[in-house]
């Protein structure tokens, strides 16, 4: 159905400025916010936009993955020796982009994976920053929300000489802009997906209706916890029968998942994730540290060993790995191969200063798995 030109020119203007607000386009279209609103319904209708969102259509074709969760401002303090409680001690500040569900994109774009991110940040100089970053990274930010009665959110670290993490605080509350009815709203951006990823950022109910969305997309769901306390929002929806396809929790977050105890032994990991496979989970891939993994399917378990890595910061290893995972499936590996090329990218990352390793390439994840004579 072709469009008028009003149509086509407010068509272009999203294009340039995808996160304008209703009343930046009237003003620029030089129109009322009420007349903007009717002629994104016909955009929508006519198929030119996948939302009220102001969702595009994606321009890559099968193959991409779209992330939803949180993105942030990592600030990083690092102790210059043994960190002593109580007092001050000598470090170094650093600041930059962070978030569980951008960092997993940001790794999936640098991997080269067609990777787009839906999340929520302030109307604020530093969402200005961080959005910039992370689109110069390769990652489509079209669908992320910006919300003006809340500031980007921040996760502070304090890391030991070692890169050891002493303690964090997540100032997280954007997130909570992701409602249910902010996902309907970007529900185009998932049709054609070969993954979802949510991390546990989300509020409870926002992670359900992802799921009945991602469901609705035909598009497998992956379920990164992201801490013990989020990890527990995920109950609501196994309980309603509303399973993702795959969960990615180290020990601690696995015992949150069931409400109870998990013990770090093998043993005990393939009954939890017996228990998780029979409420729909089809793959559950526990994180063990130094011990490795634990890869649980319907037809079986894996126990894989990490990779010897000499650690500068930890941040960021779990969702590197993550990202590796998925891209390598998408190259049709099978998981067990795909958790190794995880692994590898989780070495990668603990050994530099940065959440996101600027060094992450498909070469170096196979480098790294590759014996050296």
């Amino acid at each position: 159905m072709a469009l008028t030109d009003t149509e086509a020119a407010l068509l272009a203007l999203i294009r340039e400025a995808p996160l304008s607000t209703p009343e930046e386009l009237a003003r620029r279209l030089g129109s009322t916010r009420a007349a903007v609103n009717v002629h994104v319904s016909n955009l929508v209708k006519k198929g030119a936009l996948l939302g009220r969102g102001y969702v595009l259509p994606p321009e890559r074709g099968p193959g991409r993955i779209v992330v939803v969760g949180g993105a942030n401002v990592d600030v990083k303090a690092r102790t210059l020796a043994p960190a002593v409680p109580g007092t001050s001690n000598p470090g170094l500040n650093t600041q930059a982009p962070g978030g569980v569900a951008r960092n997993v994109a940001e790794n999936l774009a640098r991997l080269g994976v067609p990777t787009a991110l839906i999340s929520a940040v302030g109307r604020d100089t530093l969402g200005d920053w961080l959005l910039r970053e992370t689109e110069a990274a390769g990652v489509d930010i079209r669908a992320v929300l910006r919300t003006p009665d809340v500031a980007t959110g921040t996760y502070t670290a304090v890391l030991d000489d070692r890169g050891e993490l002493l303690v964090a605080v997540a100032a997280m509350s954007a997130t909570d802009a992701l409602t249910p009815a902010a996902l309907q709203e970007r529900r185009g951006a998932l049709r054609g997906a070969a993954w979802v990823v949510a991390d546990g950022n989300l509020p409870e109910a926002t992670l359900s209706h992802l799921l009945t969305l991602a469901a609705e997309a035909n598009a497998p769901v992956v379920f990164e916890p992201v801490s013990v306390p989020k990890a527990a929002r995920l109950r609501a929806a196994l309980n309603a029968g509303l399973a993702p396809h795959t969960v990615t929790p180290n020990v601690p977050e696995l015992s949150a998942l069931l409400g109870r105890d998990v013990p770090d032994t093998p043993h005990a990991l393939r009954a939890a994730a017996a228990e998780l496979h029979a409420q729909g989970v089809q793959l559950v891939w526990v994180r063990r540290g130094t011990r490795g993994s634990l890869l649980s399917t319907p037809g079986g378990t894996h126990d894989l060993d990490a990779l010897h890595a000499r650690v500068r910061d930890v941040t960021g290893a779990g969702d590197a790995m993550l990202a590796a995972f998925l891209a390598a499936l998408g190259a049709g590996l099978s998981p067990v191969d795909a958790a190794r090329h995880g692994h590898a990218a989780a070495a990668l990352t603990v050994e530099s200063d940065h959440a996101v390793s600027p060094t992450l390439t498909p070469a170096a994840i196979q480098a790294r798995l590759t014996p050296q004579p």
